[in-house]
């Protein structure tokens, strides 16, 4: 593949791994790799991501998504909101695979990518939806629901708070810290932590918002 150089691309992606203190199994840097084999491919002909160069990828891609994975240490059952390509989804799925990664988007040529992603790794921890989500519905809700630039928080929140089960929470990837978005947020729900993020090689300001219901809407809740 033009100027996917696998090698260089695992050096750096294991290097950025062990920075971060993440312990990838080479099956799944592997995998890691393969993924990003495939949307780099699929970008050509879908722009499944405005980033196109794989070294690039690497960073604002695997190891971006990578570095939240400790966010999710206690999780099981996670819904990606908006999850495009995959990110943070299928990278949470890889290096969690004891963990149910389930993924949503209302473009069906994403879905077809990431169902088509799911096959060629494997990935028998990973649902696909093609839906506003909003209006998804499932068997069981979700202990951790997540999105990396998706929509302001306020609508990220209410959108998809019915998938939510109790005692759950959201953690929602931002870029600079939202300080408006956080202001704008219903009363019903409250910021328990932003936590900010260092990828290795990124420059760019990264924070985790980690948002749960407050006590009296919890209460009211079905």
């Amino acid at each position: 593949m033009s100027g996917f150089d696998r090698p260089a691309l695992l050096r750096t992606l294991e290097q950025g791994s062990a920075e971060m203190q993440l312990a990838l199994t080479e099956r799944q840097s592997g995998q890691l790799l393969d993924y990003l084999a495939l949307l780099h491919k699929w970008n050509g002909v879908y722009n499944l991501t405005a980033v196109r160069d794989p070294a690039q990828m690497v960073t604002q891609h695997l190891l971006d998504s990578l570095a939240v994975v400790p966010a999710f240490a206690d999780a099981m059952n996670v819904l990606d909101v908006g999850a495009g390509g995959g990110l943070p989804g299928m990278v949470l799925a890889i290096a969690r695979p004891d963990m149910q990664v389930a993924m949503v988007d209302t473009v069906h040529k994403k879905t077809a990518f990431l169902t088509q992603a799911k096959a060629e790794l494997g990935l028998g921890n990973v649902t696909i939806h093609t839906a506003h989500v909003e209006q998804l519905k499932v068997p069981r809700k979700f202990d951790v629901i997540t999105s990396r630039a998706f929509a302001e928080l306020a609508d990220f929140v209410t959108w998809s708070a019915h998938l939510l089960e109790e005692g759950g929470r959201f953690i929602a990837m931002k870029g600079i810290l939202p300080k408006d978005e956080i202001a704008r947020l219903p009363q019903e729900w409250r910021v328990l932590e932003v936590h900010p993020l260092a990828v290795p090689g990124l420059k760019a300001e990264r924070h985790l918002v980690f948002i749960e219901a407050t006590e009296k809407a919890e209460g009211s809740r079905p």
